[in-house]
């Protein structure tokens, strides 16, 4: 395993990450997210990303049974916080109130003192920018947080709270988590520099389409146990396969001719970037987890890389 800087900050995450969003505490049973996330832990992975709307903390409580029998410091774990979870008006957004408290509960989930990285899940334009980066500033300074962090931010919010922590001298935001994939580059053109220019790092969510660029549903197949079969998440799937005009065939065959698998040319394109941090991948079977993380490792060759890139029509970057 091959281990990333997050951004302009000494913090150093495996080139593949450990997500949960749609799966731990959800879809995938508690003994099976257990022997993933260990398994994820033994081939080298380090960072460990969930959220409080994951399953509503069950997906952070899964998690602290997992990592229980390693040591906290050889553990990154990110948390986030905006969506809401309860009826109560406070208990959503951006505000301090909310930030403060949904922090607190997730400690408590976790079973740990600090997270790593605490993301904000979404921009929030109903609280005031600065409120809530002294929010996280204060709980940096706490030890309660380690780093603070954005998640599918709009391009110019990403510039906005970059030159606000400056202006403001609070702690500097390392990271900005994006959904990012072959079939979904538009990052590159707004988001990315942007982010990059604030010293944050690409955290790359979806790198695999929600599984379409691992070739599972080519021929028009649904596997039995996909998220393409799960009525909670098939539409996440059928967005990509609707729109993917192609794409998903022409690069299967570019990952034949190369000697790769899909996976392997899917993950190691996102990786090929140095402003992106880690790709943050799903598994809900250790099968699954080692094929992605074995994706890691070489670079994709530069011929290789234009012939995607003109295959696809996709920005040079």
């Amino acid at each position: 395993m091959q281990y990333r800087s997050v951004g302009r900050s000494g913090l150093r995450v495996s080139e593949v990450a450990l997500g949960s969003w749609l799966t731990y505490g959800g879809s995938v049973a508690e003994e099976s997210a257990i022997a993933c996330v260990r398994r994820a832990f033994e081939l080298g992975v380090n960072y460990f990303d969930t959220a409080d709307a994951y399953a509503r903390g069950e997906a952070e409580k899964v998690l602290r049974k997992a990592l229980e029998p390693f040591a906290r410091h050889h553990l990154v774990i990110a948390t986030k916080a905006f969506w809401p979870q309860s009826d109560d008006p406070n208990d959503r957004g951006l505000s301090r109130k909310h930030i403060v408290e949904s922090v607190e509960r997730s400690l408590g989930r976790l079973g740990t003192d600090y997270v790593d990285i605490f993301y904000c899940h979404r921009a929030d334009p109903d609280t005031p920018l600065d409120e809530t980066l002294r929010a996280i500033d204060d709980l940096v300074a706490q030890g309660k947080v380690l780093y603070g962090a954005i998640s599918e931010w709009p391009a110019e919010d990403v510039s906005h709270a970059g030159k606000e922590t400056t202006r403001l001298g609070l702690h500097r935001l390392i990271a900005d988590q994006v959904q990012y994939n072959l079939l979904d580059p538009k990052i590159e053109v707004d988001v990315l520099p942007r982010a990059k220019a604030a010293g944050m790092g690409i955290v790359a969510f979806s790198p695999l389409a929600q599984g379409v660029l691992t070739g599972k549903y080519l021929g028009g197949k649904t596997p039995s146990g996909s998220r393409g079969s799960d009525p909670r998440t098939s539409s996440l799937v059928q967005h990509y396969l609707e729109n993917s005009d192609g794409k998903v065939e022409r690069l299967a065959a570019i990952a034949r001719q190369a000697g790769l698998s899909l996976t392997e040319l899917a993950i190691k394109w996102v990786l090929r970037l140095p402003e992106v941090s880690c790709a943050l991948v799903g598994a809900s079977s250790i099968e699954q987890l080692e094929e992605n993380i074995g994706a890691a490792g070489s670079e994709l060759p530069l011929d290789l890389r234009r012939k995607i890139q003109a295959e696809l029509s996709l920005p040079v970057a």
